[in-house]
């Protein structure tokens, strides 16, 4: 009895640990009103950040929360909530002239080179004659030239799937790099296991602006050859490292073929070799997008174009969801019925003094056919006059 009695004390004890040490979970928040979210933090001991975005539900209906349902809370960890701000009038859509219908630049870059603009001999911060090698000065006023002038960056991917996630007012913008050079991303070496990047490449930039402006969501699209990022040592490595810090990773062709010069056979060894080369690298986490070398074939009847787009080589099997163009000017909204992403056009990022659709003529054209946001990315808004151009089979359309 004395034994059963000693074990009943002891089981008892226990239960009532392990019911203490029990941690909670979190709720689903989305069916509370704002008060109850308060209360809910408080008793948890949770830091509430409350953001708010405009949307088709009434205004303070929770539309996000920063910690899954189900996922164990800990004291003092941050929650952020979203909070609907209702959706706008016509006013406001006319005080900021929305327009989804307007086009979208996407800018090419190539080789960012640690120089000064004064340190070339070609116009601005053009290190070759064509523009298509840069200053990492100039890609740094390329920067603050887009954010000033009310510009976001979005990822390509979601571009191409009309998945505008801009701002109200503001206007998205894509970065692209080719050919995969050094120095886009150049590693200096590494320490405590974590790449160090040259801070005067394309992502050393990239990132320093990640740090400057807190609202840039900065990314870009790297399209590689062969040789990846010509960095033997670190390629395998700086491939994990670009999609694990919020850029893409891309084909721009093996050996970067003139497509209009090889066979069809050889078109989808080029194509497929890279796309090989992603999928044993980042199974699943590239972009199914080809950078077209010199913009070749120039034409979707060109007799490549196919193998561009559908292949199989060495057992892979691949889709192409877009090409991209060497390009001179921006490109069409993706709602648009004259959106086609099987051949986008990209701006060559260039001085040029205003001419030959460098930077500055490009931007100019711009102001008055941007494609601007309201803010909502489930919602396509245009005026009422521009109602017959649209296209799209998910999202809902709004008028003003």
């Amino acid at each position: 009895m004395f034994c059963l009695c000693i074990c009943l004390i002891f089981c008892g004890c226990s239960k009532t640990a392990i019911i203490k040490n029990k941690k909670k979970e979190m709720k689903n928040l989305t069916s509370m009103s704002i008060e109850e979210v308060k209360k809910y933090a408080e008793e948890n001991k949770l830091d509430l950040k409350i953001e708010e975005e405009y949307s088709n539900e009434k205004k303070d209906k929770i539309l996000k929360q920063s910690i899954e349902k189900g996922t164990t809370l800990n004291e003092n960890e941050e929650l952020v909530i979203t909070i609907s701000k209702g959706r706008l009038s016509d006013e406001d859509y006319k005080k900021y002239n929305v327009n989804e219908l307007g086009n979208v630049p996407i800018m090419m870059y190539h080789g960012i080179h640690n120089k000064k603009n004064s340190e070339t001999k070609y116009t601005g911060g053009n290190v070759d004659k064509d523009g298509y090698q840069r200053t990492a000065e100039a890609f740094r006023e390329d920067l603050e030239f887009y954010y000033k002038s009310g510009y976001r960056m979005i990822r390509l991917d979601d571009y191409i799937d009309g998945k505008i996630d801009v701002e109200l007012g503001y206007s998205p913008i894509i970065l692209t790099f080719d050919d995969g050079l050094e120095n886009n991303i150049k590693v200096l070496g590494e320490k405590d296991g974590e790449l160090e990047i040259d801070p005067n490449s394309a992502v050393g930039i990239l990132e320093e602006f990640k740090n400057k402006y807190k609202d840039y969501n900065v990314t870009a699209t790297f399209f590689i050859n062969g040789g990846i990022f010509n960095q033997k040592e670190y390629n395998e490595k700086i491939v994990k490292w670009l999609v694990s810090h919020g850029y893409d990773v891309g084909n721009h062709a093996y050996s970067h073929p003139d497509f209009t010069k090889i066979s069809y056979d050889k078109s989808v060894e080029e194509v497929g070799k890279v796309y090989k080369i992603l999928e044993d690298l980042i199974p699943g986490k590239y972009v199914n997008i080809i950078a077209m070398p010199f913009g070749s074939p120039y034409s979707k009847k060109h007799s490549n174009f196919n193998a561009l787009l559908k292949g199989t080589y060495d057992g892979l099997t691949y889709e192409t969801k877009s090409t991209l163009r060497v390009g001179w000017e921006s490109n069409d909204s993706p709602f648009s019925k004259d959106f086609d992403p099987y051949f986008l056009k990209r701006i060559r990022a260039y001085d040029n003094n205003g001419k030959e659709f460098d930077i500055e003529q490009n931007f100019k054209i711009l102001e008055n056919k941007r494609y601007i946001s309201d803010g909502n990315i489930n919602n396509v808004v245009i005026s009422k006059e521009k109602e017959d151009k649209i296209h799209t089979d998910t999202l809902q359309i709004i008028t003003y």
